[in-house]
Parts: C-alpha cells; sequence; structure tokens
C-alpha cells in the first residue's frame, strides 16, 4: 500500500505589487524612484501632513511634486526638455 502524503497549509501570506502605467520609472531631479518618496521626504524636511505626490507637465514628464516646485523658484523651465513648465492637471497621462 501506497502512503498518501498529506500537505496542511498552516499560514497564507498573499503579496501583490503594483505601478502606474508610465514610461517614467525614476525622478530626474532627486534620481529616486518615481513611486518613492522624494530626498525632501525621506530627510523629513516637509511637513507630515503633506504627501510625495507625483508632478506631471503637460510635456509628459514627471518629478515628485516637492522636487519640481524646488526646481521651479530658479527656473520656470522642464529640467529635462527646457519647455516652459505647466502642469498637466488632466488624469489623462
Amino acid at each position: 500500500m501506497e502512503k498518501k502524503i498529506t500537505i496542511k497549509l498552516k499560514r497564507w501570506m498573499p503579496v501583490a505589487l503594483w505601478s502606474l502605467d508610465m514610461k517614467v520609472e525614476t525622478c530626474a531631479i532627486c534620481r529616486n524612484h518615481i513611486m518613492d518618496t522624494c530626498v525632501e521626504c525621506q530627510n523629513g524636511k516637509t511637513a507630515a501632513d503633506q504627501d510625495c505626490v507625483v508632478a506631471w507637465g503637460m510635456c509628459n514628464h514627471a518629478f515628485h511634486s516637492h522636487c519640481i516646485s524646488r526646481w521651479l523658484k530658479s527656473k520656470p523651465i522642464c529640467p529635462l526638455d527646457t519647455q516652459t513648465w505647466v502642469y498637466n492637471t488632466s488624469y489623462e497621462k
């Protein structure tokens, strides 16, 4: 007679990974992954109630909002293509 081996599941921990459908992977200003927090947030230099969100330009370049706002204080242009920076407020990227 053959013995049946029984496997009993004790714990199940599903894991999921998601990302936005975009080609931009890093912030060109701070070089962190665009879905991670920016350098300012990592160092605790921003207000705790502010989210580290992604800011899109009409040129379809994306940066952390803290990074691009700091950049725009000195130069009102996109750091990648030198076009005048205009925020893209539509949800279609």
